[in-house]
């Protein structure tokens, strides 16, 4: 289980550096880069459920739900219209810290409940996360914060409703299909400023075709075996990859602090996995 977490918050926090640097570099604009990915995503995921049903000598249904494919919608727009002006790692941070603090309170509130040693590390994540926000950076642009936060909340939301999810690929697949015209009709509002370059494309479907719709799939079946403090809690992996990701790919600065604050986070991480693999081995 442990490998597949893993797994997947490295294509998170690629996804992040990868839309980062196509806007960045002026290659795409971010409703292109935000449909093309979802369109991406639909491809690779439909050649993954052909395979799936020959492999199984079956027809899966697909499971319609509109709430979940509106969630990846706004999730995915939100993502690349906030990465116009924020850095790979920062935005990373303020996506991820919504995220982890929504489903915490949404976990709280529905009977999950904290140890010792979970707490410690949750307090522990959150202290780095404070520590790379603490007064010497340049702060983000607000506006654009607010659109990575709204992001955050979809994703957290589209997190939440995969706990319940009987065949990720299956649900993966069809909230990728419904989010699609969804996010075609959100790109008409920014039509006038379409440009794309053949490298923005290979970038929006590196992004959706590899890094999106595969290791969704897997957060899916990840989420059918952890609570929703766990999943929400090692998902503030990905800002402290993204910062390490943006720095080597795109240039962004990274310095001690961010260092001493990204090992803060994945030692608080490394707490409440070990804390929830013990708990669930007693």
């Amino acid at each position: 289980m442990n490998y597949k977490i893993v797994l997947a918050m490295l294509a998170f926090a690629a996804n992040s550096v990868l839309c980062r640097l196509a806007l960045a570099q002026n290659q795409i604009d971010p409703m292109s880069f935000s449909v093309l990915r979802v369109l991406s995503g639909v491809i690779v995921l439909s050649i993954l459920f052909v395979i799936t049903n020959y492999r199984l000598n079956q027809k899966l249904k697909l499971n319609w739900n509109i709430k979940h494919g509106f969630f990846l919608a706004v999730y995915v727009t939100a993502f690349s219209l906030a990465y116009v002006k924020i850095d790979a790692g920062v935005g990373a941070l303020i996506l991820f810290g919504t995220v982890q603090l929504t489903m915490v309170i949404y976990g709280l509130a529905h009977g999950e409940r904290l140890n010792f040693k979970s707490g410690s590390g949750l307090l522990l994540a959150v202290i780095g996360i404070i520590v790379l926000l603490l007064p010497g950076a340049s702060a983000p642009n607000l506006m654009y914060s607010l659109i990575m936060l709204i992001s955050g909340l979809a994703w957290a939301a589209y997190s939440i409703s995969g706990k319940g999810s009987a065949h990720p690929l299956v649900s993966t697949y069809s909230n990728f299909i419904i989010a699609l015209p969804l996010v075609l009709i959100f790109s008409l509002f920014f039509i006038e400023n379409i440009y794309i370059s053949s490298q923005g494309i290979i970038l929006a479907f590196i992004s959706g075709g590899l890094a999106s719709s595969g290791a969704y799939v897997l957060w899916y079946s990840i989420l059918k075996y952890i609570d929703r403090i766990t999943a929400s809690t090692v998902q503030l992996s990905v800002p402290c990859l993204s910062i390490i990701g943006g720095s080597l790919f795109i240039g962004e600065m990274i310095g001690w602090r961010i260092i001493f604050s990204s090992i803060l986070v994945l030692c608080g991480i490394l707490l409440v996995i070990f804390s929830t693999a013990k708990t669930n081995s007693n």
